[in-house]
């Protein structure tokens, strides 16, 4: 059941989703379609998700209402059906099989609702013989090869936090089978299951590699190709006060601006002469030691160079650029990425801050016909029974 779109609301204003709390990228994935403009409920469980930052700054939770529902209550499970019969799209992240034993799995929620697109976050996926291990992006990454490629030739590999797993083939991936199957549904009536992997997506992120490999254009090690830090004119480069540039001159034209501003210009057959590689890093890097990164800033800023200097978490929002393009914004005291992308004619904002647990539930019930949420004194949340543990859950 949903409501017509309301302009200005996104593209998904009117789409229903229901997530059930976690940690990790189901709740990022939530809150892009929130974003978006769907009205994104989150259940919460009595406690929290155990992740031990403070609520009204965990900016995964903007643009979201929240519910708390115990499942382990006599009515939990009952609400949260009620819940899915009025929704599109019901996220959940647990291992594989819990949501079944709380009796909220996709059998329960599909005879509710057979429209329902039913959306499950794991690191492993539904079956095979990883299904049932805890886990964290960084286990996921290292098994597809991912994390094996990034990081230096004579170093461990490097963590990309965990943009890569959780949210890259995480996230993202949940958020897109999500969208399709919400437009199968539509088109037919019938709801499915979505099982979004973390090592699916994070495997499928590398296609291009793994293409190039089999053509004999990647070498199967750190540090020694195009991308991934081995080639001189594509990696970053320390400065003289200890901040980095950032070099990715890779076409003959912009290598050529590139060298010409750096002041080498006569190393230009050096792009193409693989045994020159070294040679050719060791003088950029003496050349970068030379000057701040601020004045190199300068030098290259309105250049085709293909050079940006590397900025902190702190000083990004402070570009130029990005000041211009409004890809920071400011809610409620906390500086935060905007959401993307962005539309023309059904455009997105922050429109409210992170949905702390239960302050939705008297308007959820209200717009949603969903009375049972409400417990029978008001003013009491719903009770607690013996907590869910994390050992239930799947750890993104």
């Amino acid at each position: 059941m949903t409501t017509a779109r309301t302009p200005g609301q996104g593209p998904l204003g009117g789409v229903r989703v229901v997530e059930l709390a976690g940690i990790g990228p189901g709740p990022f994935a939530a809150m892009l379609l929130a974003d978006l403009g769907a009205d994104v409920v989150r259940v919460d469980r009595p406690g929290g998700p155990g992740l031990g930052i403070d609520p009204a700054f965990d900016i995964t939770n903007r643009n979201k209402r929240s519910v708390v529902v115990d499942l382990k209550s006599p009515d939990g499970p009952a609400c949260v059906l009620d819940l899915a019969a009025r929704a599109d799209v019901l996220i959940e992240g647990y291992r594989p099989g819990v949501a079944e034993r709380l009796g909220v799995g996709p059998g329960d929620c599909h005879a509710r609702n057979p429209a329902l697109v039913y959306g499950r976050m794991t690191g492993w996926g539904q079956e095979g013989p990883l299904a049932q291990r805890a886990g964290h992006d960084i286990g996921y990454i290292a098994l597809t090869g991912t994390l094996g490629m990034i990081g230096g030739p004579d170093t461990p590999p490097v963590v990309p936090a965990n943009l890569v797993g959780d949210y890259a083939g995480g996230s993202l991936y949940l958020v897109v089978g999500v969208l399709a199957a919400l437009h199968h549904a539509r088109a037919t009536g019938t709801g499915q299951v979505v099982d979004a992997a973390i090592v699916d997506g994070a495997a499928h992120l590398a296609s291009m590699i793994h293409g190039m490999l089999a053509a004999g254009g990647w070498q199967d090690r750190r540090g020694a190709n195009l991308l991934d830090g081995g080639c001189p004119y594509y990696g970053t480069y320390e400065t003289s006060d200890g901040r980095y540039m950032a070099v990715g001159a890779l076409e003959g034209q912009f290598y050529d601006e590139f060298l010409d501003l750096l002041g080498l210009p006569g190393l230009g057959a050096a792009r193409t002469d693989f045994t020159r590689w070294g040679e050719l890093r060791e003088v950029i890097a003496a050349r970068f030691r030379t000057r701040t990164r601020d004045e190199w800033t300068a030098v290259f800023q309105d250049s085709d160079a293909c050079v940006a200097p590397v900025l902190s978490l702190r000083e990004a929002p402070g570009h130029p650029h990005l000041a211009a393009r409004g890809t920071f914004t400011d809610h409620g005291g906390i500086t935060q990425p905007a959401p993307a992308p962005r539309f023309s004619a059904t455009p997105t904002a922050v429109h409210s801050g992170p949905a702390l647990p239960g302050t939705g539930t008297e308007d959820v019930a209200r717009d949603w016909d969903v009375p049972r949420l409400l417990p029978p004194d008001p003013s009491v949340p719903c009770a607690p029974s013996a907590p869910e543990t994390l050992v239930e859950r799947h750890l993104p």
